[in-house]
């Protein structure tokens, strides 16, 4: 048994937990001791990457056929997850050292440090666990934690964090009831000895469940609207840390344990499902974020949309769709907390995340500018960054799909590309659209006094915009190294397109270089022409008027058909949260007026239930 196994989980467990109940005034303390155990979960996590297969087991209970069990167990998915979720906290814990937004007293910083930790400790408790009851109760805490760190997002974050964890809770319900299911078909909860064909109603209800509490965490849709709710309100290093990077490779994560372990998809219905749902996720929530005004609050539809690739690229139910839908889950987690933290540096030197109240930063902040145009190229799909080559390995993975089954999901291929290819359109379109925005426009009066955030803030930026690019140049490596081991894919046999990253990258540097050189030899030679500010061919006589960028695509919301539905998803109208509210304030009213205190009315329902018991005893027909 190997011991090690049982800190990254339960060291950060406990000092997190011991962090929630010390004052604000030793917020330098939870710092440091953030930072420290931070370090020490990521080395531990390398160890464990890079050793070899290990496992725990601690006996607790045992009542009649039910075992319960500490098993913790290496596998190769599960410590690949594990060393960037590792990764991810430490970047966070870094990115938070200088946070005017998570070190205010008034915001409970302490709650905060300790949220993060116990994130930690829960996560690798989940991506460790071979026991489906320890996964739910790991699981639980991660969704704890969410709720404690969105609530120190200061005004409104209460509501935030109530909706998040009711709309979260409501499918850990589902993951509860899933487990007892799969162990009541199965006879075990230990998640290695579990194989079950989904050729019976039960089977696939199991599924279901199971799938519902790995598609809330990640963020699709219909069960999606916690995730811009929480964008809106919440620091932006806990978007980072959760919606953007941990909860998409948990929820991610336990759909693959779901789809190639615990279940063996033999039902047609289930893999349209799975596609039905990625491509919704990922056309309607890039429509949604197109239109958005705050940034934060538009890269969480955003996120939203990506989760779209990763289930599609599993419904295609092939090697290649496979990987590319591991690996965009691993590059989406790294651009969209670059973009996150890129968000929270703005909001942290200017007080708004308004896009109509910003512009002109690119030169006040030149390397969050930099970091955040490196990871909105990488969102897009734009070579050679990491985005491009995981969404086209999911492309892959829809024609191949296409190509050897038979079924009705794969008959349906063409729409399954047409639909993602578009939503890589859109992301670009809503990438330019906040670029300009926020960098690229007229800077406002009172923001000339800007500057760029402080080293601990840009660090994490700068590392992961990197990896956006060394991840797309190098991804055959990449490939080889994680994705391929985690998914035991025999290289060389996923991917059957060619793209020469490493050429295509000299080809675009050289393309650079000249277009910059031109524009030096043009200045030099002072045949660049300045003119005044124009819109669509008239000089405007007023130099300070600004274009908003916001405005960019203010024509798709007023189109017919559109305008309705844009109109309906503002008033909450697709809002599953709002509408349970409102299907559960009905039932209590329908049940308040049954227990109306008459006599007559209790009578009658006696009566009623003898009727239905004795119907059901006798088998009258």
């Amino acid at each position: 048994m190997d011991k090690t196994l049982l800190v990254p989980v339960f060291l950060p467990l406990i000092v997190g937990f011991v962090l929630l109940f010390l004052p604000n005034k030793m917020k330098s303390v939870s710092r440091a001791l953030t930072l420290i155990i931070s370090v020490i979960t990521f080395i531990l996590g390398i160890k464990i990457f890079t050793g070899g297969i290990s496992s725990f087991a601690w006996p607790i209970l045992q009542l009649d056929n039910v075992n319960l069990e500490l098993l913790l167990n290496v596998t190769p998915l599960g410590k690949f997850v594990l060393l960037f979720a590792m990764g991810f906290g430490l970047l966070i814990a870094l990115y938070s050292l200088k946070s005017q937004a998570t070190n205010d007293e008034r915001r409970a910083p302490n709650i905060y440090y300790g949220a993060i930790l116990i994130t930690i400790g829960g996560s690798a408790g989940i991506l460790l666990s071979n026991h489906l009851l320890f996964l739910l109760i790991f699981w639980e805490i991660v969704t704890t934690s969410l709720y404690l760190l969105i609530t120190t997002g200061g005004r409104n974050s209460n509501f935030a964090a109530t909706k998040s964890f009711a709309m979260i809770g409501a499918s850990d319900a589902a993951f509860m009831l899933g487990v007892f299911m799969v162990w009541a078909l199965s006879g075990t909860f230990v998640i290695s000895d579990i194989s079950l064909t989904t050729t019976s109603a039960l089977t696939i209800i199991a599924f279901l469940l199971l799938m519902v509490a790995a598609i809330t965490k990640a963020g699709a849709m219909p069960l999606h609207t916690w995730l811009p709710t929480s964008g809106e309100y919440a620091p932006a290093s806990v978007m980072a840390l959760l919606p953007a990077a941990i909860d998409k490779l948990l929820g991610i994560y336990l759909l693959v344990i779901i789809v190639r372990e615990i279940f063996i998809l033999e039902s047609v219905a289930l893999s349209i499902v799975l596609a039905i749902i990625g491509t919704a996720t990922i056309i309607i929530a890039a429509m949604i974020a197109i239109v958005q005004h705050n940034i934060k609050k538009l890269l969480a539809y955003s996120a939203i949309s990506q989760v779209g690739y990763m289930v599609l690229g599993i419904a295609t139910m092939t090697p290649v769709g496979f990987a590319g839908a591991v690996f965009h889950m691993l590059n989406n987690a790294i651009y969209k907390c670059c973009l996150f933290l890129g968000a929270g540096a703005v909001e942290e030197q200017t007080g708004t995340a308004e896009m109509d109240e910003l512009g002109g930063l690119g030169k006040k902040m030149p390397l969050t500018f930099v970091a955040f145009l490196i990871a909105a190229l990488s969102v897009s799909g734009i070579p050679p960054f990491n985005g491009f080559v995981s969404k086209w390995m999911v492309y892959q993975g829809v024609i191949q799909m296409g190509a050897e089954q038979t079924s009705v999901a794969a008959n349906l291929w063409p729409i399954w590309l047409i639909v993602a290819i578009f939503g890589s359109a859109i992301t670009l379109a809503y990438s330019v659209k906040i670029i300009h925005s926020v960098f690229l426009s007229r800077l406002p009066s009172d923001l000339k006094d800007v500057k760029e955030v402080s080293l601990p803030m840009k660090i994490p930026c700068i590392i992961l915009a990197s990896l956006c690019v060394l991840f797309g140049v190098f991804y055959k490596q990449l490939l080889e190294w994680f994705i391929y081991p985690a998914l035991n894919i025999e290289p060389g046999t996923a991917i059957f397109g060619t793209w020469e990253s490493g050429l295509a990258t000299i080809l675009i540097a050289v393309g650079i270089g000249l277009g910059v050189l031109i524009w030096f030899v043009g200045k030099l030679s002072k045949m660049v022409r300045i003119v005044p500010t124009w819109t669509c061919g008239e000089v405007q006589t007023n130099e300070q008027m600004t274009v908003p960028g916001t405005h960019f695509y203010k024509t798709v919301s007023s189109m017919g058909g559109l305008k309705q539905l844009y109109a309906g998803q503002e008033k909450g109208h697709f809002d599953t949260y709002n509408q349970g509210g409102k299907i559960g304030l009905a039932l209590t009213d329908f049940l308040r007026w049954l227990h109306s205190g008459v006599l007559p009315m209790y009578l009658t329902w006696v009566t009623l239930g003898l009727l239905v018991i004795i119907f059901i005893v006798c088998e009258i027909r």
